[in-house]
C-alpha cells in the first residue's frame, strides 16, 4: 500500500536507495561546505535596478560547429575540477552512443536558418554533449544572447562586444585616466611646451570635485574610494575560484588572463548595478560561463569570451537578482520564501520525509538550502556535473528558479532512506556534504516532480 503523500512512483526502492557511487570520490576536490549549523545571512544589499538589462542580444553570421574531442589541457582541467576519472556516465572523454546522437540532434537544429528554441530547448534539457564549440552556443541561446535568427548573430554580436569595450574604457579606469582622457580629448596633448605633459593640470585647475579628498557626491575620486571594498573583495574570491583548475588557478599566463577576466566582468556587473553590487559567490556563477566561452574551438568566439560572458551573466543573474537582496528577504520573492517553496515541494511530494527533517529532526532547511539555492549548486558537485546539471536548468522554459527548486528537492527524495534513519546532527552534514550522485538519474527525479 502506498505511503499517505507519497505518490505511486515514489514507493519504489529506486528512488529511495542511493545509485552506485562512482569509482573516485572527489569531494575533496570541491570547496568544503560549511559545518556550522547556523545558517549563513545574506548580504546587505538593495534591490538591483536591472533596468538596462541585454536580454535582446544575437551573434555573428552562422558560425561553424565544429565538433572535435576535448584537447589535453581541457581533458586535464575537467578531470581534475570533476574527480571522476571516467566513472559513471558522466565522462568528459568518452561519449556514449546517447551522447552521439544527442550531439547529432544539436548540431542539426543549430545549422538551421531560424533556430527552434522549443525543440533546442527540449534536447538541452537532456544534458548537452561535452563539447565546448556546441554548449557555448546553445547557452547563449538559451540566455537570450543569442538570436534565433542566424542572419542576425553578426550585427548583433558587434553591436553587444562593442558595448563591453565601452564599457570597460568607461568604468576600470581610476579618476587620474579619466582626467587624462579628458584633458587629451580637449588638446592637452598638443606640443605647447607650458604643458608638461599630457594630462596634467595644474593646482589651480584642479576643481574641489577633482581632489582625492573630495566627498562630494559627484566626485570621481570618492566614488573610487568607495568600491574599493567591493573590489577587494571580488579580488579575493576570483582568486578562490576552482582552485583545483589549472585554468582558473595558478601562475601562469593564462590563469591570470582568465582572473583578470573574471574581475573585469564582476567589477562592471557591480558598477552597473548599485542596487546589487557585488554579492560573495557571484564568482562561482560566472566560472562555468566564462569557461564554456573561453574554450569554444571556434577562435573569434573565444576571444571575445570576456564581453559574451558578461552579458550572459547579467542575464542569468536578472532571474536570480532577489535572492542576493536582504531586503527583500520576507518577501514572496526573498530568499527566504524561495527556500520555504521548496519546504512545500517536499512535503507535497514527500510528507514521510518532510515530517522527520523539519517536525522530528527539526532541521531548518535553511541551513542546507542556501547554499544550494543562491550558487546554483556550483558548490554541492564536481564541475562536469554542474555542467550538465545547468544544460537542464537553462533549457527549462519556465524559468532557472523553478526547475533548481525540483532538482533540490529531487536531492532529498535521492538519499531518503538515510535521512529518515539519522538524525539531526548526522542529516545536517549529510546535507551539507552532498554524496557522489548520478547527475541523469538525479534530473529525472526531478522532471517527475514537475507540477502536471
Amino acid at each position: 500500500m502506498a505511503k499517505k503523500g507519497i505518490p505511486e512512483w515514489l514507493n519504489s526502492s529506486l528512488w529511495s536507495s542511493s545509485p552506485p557511487p562512482p569509482l573516485i570520490d572527489d569531494r575533496h576536490l570541491r570547496n568544503p561546505p560549511a559545518t556550522s549549523v547556523t545558517p549563513p545571512s545574506p548580504p546587505i544589499v538593495e534591490r538591483p535596478p536591472f533596468s538596462s538589462s541585454p536580454s535582446a542580444i544575437s551573434t555573428a553570421p552562422a558560425p561553424s560547429l565544429p565538433v572535435r574531442p576535448p584537447s589535453k589541457s581541457e581533458i586535464n582541467d575537467l578531470q581534475n575540477g570533476s574527480g571522476n576519472d571516467g566513472a559513471g556516465t558522466e565522462s568528459p572523454v568518452a561519449s556514449s552512443v546517447e551522447d552521439v546522437s544527442r550531439k547529432a540532434q544539436v548540431v542539426a537544429e543549430l545549422s538551421k536558418k531560424v533556430i527552434d528554441l522549443k525543440e533546442l530547448r527540449k534536447i538541452a534539457s537532456q544534458g548537452l554533449p561535452d563539447d565546448a564549440g556546441i554548449r557555448s552556443i546553445v547557452w547563449k541561446l538559451l540566455l537570450g544572447y543569442l538570436s534565433p535568427d542566424r542572419s542576425l548573430w553578426s550585427s548583433e554580436l558587434a553591436k553587444k562586444r562593442s558595448q563591453y569595450k565601452q564599457f570597460k574604457e568607461e568604468l576600470l579606469m581610476n579618476p587620474s585616466e579619466v582626467t587624462r582622457k579628458m584633458d587629451k580629448s580637449k588638446g592637452g596633448d598638443s606640443n605647447d611646451p607650458k604643458v608638461e605633459s599630457p594630462g596634467a593640470l595644474s593646482r589651480s585647475e584642479i576643481t574641489h570635485e577633482d581632489h582625492p579628498l573630495s566627498l562630494g557626491t559627484t566626485s570621481l575620486w570618492n566614488n573610487f574610494f568607495k568600491d574599493t571594498e567591493v573590489l577587494e573583495q571580488i579580488d579575493r574570491d576570483v582568486m578562490r575560484t576552482h582552485p583545483d583548475m589549472h585554468f582558473f588557478s595558478g601562475d601562469s599566463a593564462v590563469a591570470k588572463s582568465n582572473q583578470d577576466a573574471l574581475k573585469n566582468i564582476l567589477t562592471i556587473f557591480a558598477k552597473l548595478n548599485p542596487g546589487i553590487r557585488y554579492v560573495q559567490g557571484m564568482n562561482e556563477i560566472l566560472a562555468p560561463i566564462f569557461y564554456i566561452f573561453k574554450n569554444d574551438p571556434e577562435k573569434g568566439n573565444a576571444a571575445y569570451a570576456e564581453s559574451d560572458a558578461f552579458f550572459c551573466f547579467v542575464e542569468l543573474m536578472s532571474g536570480f537578482r532577489d535572492n542576493f537582496c536582504q531586503q527583500l528577504d520576507n518577501s514572496v520573492v526573498g530568499i527566504r520564501y524561495t527556500i520555504t517553496r521548496l519546504s512545500l515541494l517536499l512535503k507535497h511530494h514527500d510528507e514521510e520525509l518532510w515530517r522527520h527533517l523539519e517536525v522530528t529532526t527539526k532541521i531548518n532547511p535553511q541551513f542546507y538550502a542556501f547554499r544550494w539555492i543562491t550558487l546554483l549548486l556550483t558548490q554541492e558537485f564536481n564541475f562536469v556535473e554542474s555542467l550538465h546539471i545547468w544544460d537542464t536548468l537553462l533549457s527549462d522554459p519556465e524559468g532557472p528558479q523553478e526547475t533548481l527548486l525540483r532538482i533540490c528537492c529531487a536531492m532529498l527524495i535521492l538519499v531518503r532512506r538515510r535521512l529518515l534513519a539519522g538524525d539531526f546532527t548526522s542529516n545536517l552534514k549529510l546535507l551539507q556534504n552532498y554524496p557522489p550522485t548520478n547527475i541523469s538519474h538525479m534530473l529525472y527525479v526531478a522532471d517527475k516532480l514537475r507540477t502536471k
